[in-house]
Formats: C-alpha cells, structure tokens, sequence
C-alpha cells in the first residue's frame, strides 16, 4: 500500500487544510517512508515473544491504604476566615438573581 497525492489532497480537504503542492508532495514522502518502515516491522521474527501490554513489568508504587487518625473540626476551622456552624463560609460563585 501506498500514498497517492490524491490521498493527501483528499485528508487535506477532510481536515479543511491548504497545503501548498510542495507541502503535499512531502507529505506523501513521509508518509510513505513511515508506511515501509512499518512494513519492515512486520518481518521481524515474534513468534517467540510472549504478548505483552507494556515493555517494562508494572508495579504499584502507592503506598498501602492505611486509615489514620484525621484532623478535628474545631482545628480545622481554627484558621478560617469567616466559619459558621461548623463549615467554611465563602463568598457566593453563583448568581441566583432572576436576571437572564
């Protein structure tokens, strides 16, 4: 298989791009130099290559999940600016006016 300039011309269009005809005259080139390097890929011997998802082995590297005693409510409210009933008082980010 390989790339026309009709096929570049045609994604081209598609993507809604003007490409200069040096431009896809490269783009050809390329692409069909990637196409046979994927070619090449296909004769390598694997038929003694176990399938795999990724190159190197995965392990978790997070810590257990270990419950640990957490932080009150009165220190946590302690530094607040404005607090009421408990919880953290902020400005309003919502409009609730009947504007529209």
């Amino acid at each position: 298989m390989s790339i026309t300039l009709g096929n570049v011309e045609h994604v081209a269009k598609l993507a809604k791009l003007q490409l200069s005809h040096e431009d896809k005259e490269n783009m050809v080139e390329q692409l069909n130099n990637i196409l046979a390097f994927a070619d090449a890929l296909s004769t390598v011997e694997t038929d003694h290559v176990a399938p795999t998802s990724h190159v190197l082995p995965i392990s978790n590297v997070m810590r257990a999940d270990a419950p640990k005693e957490s932080v009150s409510l009165q220190l946590a409210l302690q530094n607040a600016p404005d607090a009421d009933e408990g919880q953290f008082r902020v400005p309003a980010v919502l409009d609730t006016g009947s504007e529209a």
